[in-house]
């Protein structure tokens, strides 16, 4: 891969362009969150995010799981109890997807509806 793709891939939601690294220094992901490396650890332990890792085994997050990871620092940051944010999260995501899928059914369903007669 060369220079070029990987920039063309940064608008890609789903890239792991982002990294923490082991270093003590905050890393580049939780610095733009705003939050520390263990709270990206705490939520990747409760499986709300799941980065990939470098050759060297950094983490590396994308810009999907940097929005999921905002969202649960919002979510903690109201008081709401890191494992619970993680499940909220979770389950606004489900039903996301559920109503995308029934929107998908619905516009279906009247495309191949005869037309009313008058």
């Amino acid at each position: 891969m060369t220079a070029d793709d990987s920039f063309d891939r940064l608008d890609d939601d789903d890239y792991p362009a982002y990294t923490m690294g082991r270093a003590a220094t905050m890393g580049r992901a939780a610095e733009m969150l705003g939050t520390t490396q263990g709270f990206l650890r705490a939520i990747g332990e409760a499986r709300l995010i799941t980065p990939l890792r470098s050759a060297g085994g950094h983490r590396r997050y994308s810009r999907y799981q940097l929005r999921i990871a905002a969202r649960a620092r919002e979510l903690v940051d109201q008081g709401t109890p890191i494992e619970a944010a993680c499940r909220i999260i979770i389950l606004e995501d489900q039903l996301e997807e559920a109503q995308r899928i029934n929107a998908e059914y619905r516009r279906a369903a009247e495309s191949t509806d005869p037309p009313a007669s008058a």
